[in-house]
């Protein structure tokens, strides 16, 4: 099984293509996130991957969650990698999944990790079409040296543009930062349709009066709200309407 995580369809999108290449299924971790225990299954493939996005150079909140619970069901020793797909560097995602597993017993054969359009478009731009285009191109030039090592069992760690773990606190502190709920903003361009309601990972929010209200005070900040908005009414910060919304093309 290849377990991921996606609030705009990049790791969906890189997950279902492992998964399909290794004879496998994807699973969004968000259908098993609320059991006390999770076990996750190599299937009759002996595979079993994670495919996390890098949120501050770092595992967002929900992989977090999501490894704190898992176990590895079976028997034998099952090939397992770990991917993150990140836009400026993966940081220490490989060292902090590396860390989690082993404290559930699992032991990563291999770690990759994927350049695609960043979501965080409080600072990145993604409002050039082509360009965003063009990142997806070499993504899937990446994706596909990835899958011939899957293919092939190789173990190691063939992640680009990495940070040292000892960067990790200051990265943690700015993301608990980033978390804060209190950022985002609606215009009255919302229709109240609920639609981002409805797609929280994080139960975040609730619609009040017919327009969305964030009921926690941090979320995972995955951005799906803003991005998948038919409206394009939810906002975070000033920068994020002139940068773009931004879903993967096959999401």
């Amino acid at each position: 099984m290849i377990y991921y995580f996606s609030a705009t369809g990049n790791n969906k999108y890189v997950a279902e293509r492992v998964a399909e290449a290794v004879g496998t299924q994807a699973v969004s971790i968000q259908e098993r996130i609320d059991s006390a225990q999770i076990e996750v299954d190599a299937g009759e493939q002996g595979v079993v991957g994670f495919v996390s996005p890098t949120y501050a150079c770092g595992l967002p909140e929900i992989f977090k969650h999501f490894f704190r619970k898992v176990s590895l069901g079976g028997g034998g020793r099952p090939y397992v990698f770990f991917a993150a797909t990140y836009g400026t560097t993966p940081g220490f995602t490989g060292q902090a999944a590396k860390r989690m597993l082993a404290e559930r017993g699992i032991a990563v054969s291999a770690f990759y990790s994927i350049r695609m359009p960043d979501n965080w478009t409080v600072a990145f731009d993604l409002s050039d079409a082509e360009k965003v285009a063009e990142t997806n191109r070499r993504a899937d030039e990446e994706i596909s040296v990835m899958l011939e090592r899957i293919r092939e069992r190789r173990s190691g760690n063939f992640m680009r543009r990495t940070l040292p773990y000892f960067a990790a606190p200051l990265a943690l502190r700015s993301y608990e930062k980033m978390r804060r709920t209190s950022f985002f903003s609606v215009d009255e361009n919302c229709a109240g349709c609920g639609l981002c309601e409805k797609k929280c990972p994080d139960r975040a929010i609730a619609m009040r009066d017919g327009k969305p209200c964030w009921v926690k005070e941090q979320c995972i900040m995955c951005l799906g709200c803003l991005h998948r908005c038919p409206k394009f009414s939810i906002q975070y910060g000033n920068r994020t309407r002139e940068h773009g919304q931004y879903r993967h093309p096959k999401s």
